[in-house]
């Protein structure tokens, strides 16, 4: 019973870790990235389809990205959409492809994507500590029930806490590492 409480655990602190990257991804930091386009949405036949499945995406010399659609009718569309994604871009279409120069970060937008950054770490912090209150009320549960001795509720809950702090770790370090990202001038 308590190992499947601690996978469960586990399994959901992971989940709360790959959404941080996930929403750091979507964070620019100067440098083109593909992922920063992950959430741009193109009206195609009526849906809106993602960008990234209606055209390669390609990191053109370090700060731009170059999309090539697989349909050339798409192209207005796709230009129109990452204009619309309030992402900061402004890409130009030559009729074949379209090319998106990465602006360099100003002071201001930086501390902004700072924020933004430390926000969301925030965030993936929360939702590992209420990870662990779940579990630590489904052991005391387990001991009112008599299920578990008290020692081994303790131990669990010993156990969950080393495990949110492992997580809580990977959240701050990942942070870390965009916040340098960041404020480096490249």
């Amino acid at each position: 019973m308590i190992e499947e409480i601690m996978r469960d655990a586990e399994e959901r602190m992971g989940k709360s870790v790959h959404a941080l990257d996930n929403a750091f991804k979507r964070i620019r930091t100067g440098r083109a990235h593909p992922a920063i386009l992950d959430d741009v949405m193109v009206p195609y036949y009526g849906a809106e389809t993602p960008l990234n499945q209606l055209a390669a995406i390609h990191v053109e010399e370090g700060r731009s990205l170059l999309i090539a659609p697989w349909e050339k009718s798409v192209i207005g569309d796709i230009e129109k959409a990452i204009l619309k994604s309030n992402l900061g871009l402004n890409p130009s279409n030559n009729g074949d492809s379209i090319r998106v120069p990465m602006p360099p970060l100003t002071e201001e937008t930086r501390r902004e994507y700072g924020k933004q950054a430390r926000h969301e770490a925030e965030s993936a912090r929360v939702a590992i500590r209420n990870i662990r209150r779940d579990a630590n009320s489904d052991f005391k549960e387990l001991a009112r029930e008599k299920e578990i001795s008290e020692d081994e509720a303790r131990r669990a809950e010993d156990r969950m806490q080393k495990l949110t702090d492992k997580y809580v770790d990977i959240v701050d370090t990942a942070y870390k590492s965009k916040e340098s990202d960041l404020l480096s001038m490249n």
